[in-house]
């Protein structure tokens, strides 16, 4: 399977337990789905970028950079808000970083 369908998968699968703290809080589908979409892009590039750095600092580094926008649309009126998700984002970037490399340590 090739490293971005790897990515893909992961990153979807990382959206979704992202999402399930969202849902039970009531958050809307707008959040959820935005949410979810972000961890597909980020397994979508985890995968595919070579940055010749440790795999599990790969995922934190673009995860962090792909929440960044979104960051200051979230936390503007109320930046507390922010450091659950930052949590949540550093927790799954780390798996996701380390899961990712594991299954496509050899695969081009």
């Amino acid at each position: 399977m090739k490293k971005q369908i790897i990515g893909l998968i992961f990153g979807a699968i990382a959206g979704m337990i992202d999402i399930v703290p969202m849902i039970i809080q009531g958050l809307t589908w707008d959040a959820n789905l935005s949410a979810l979409s972000m961890w597909i892009v980020i397994g979508f590039f985890t995968a595919s970028v070579e940055l010749k750095i440790n795999p599990i600092f790969k995922g934190v580094l673009i995860a962090f950079m792909v929440l960044l926008p979104s960051a200051f649309l979230i936390g503007w009126a109320n930046p507390v808000t922010l450091i659950p998700i930052f949590i949540m984002t550093f927790i799954l970037s780390v798996l996701l970083g380390f899961t990712i490399h594991k299954f496509t340590v050899h695969r081009k």
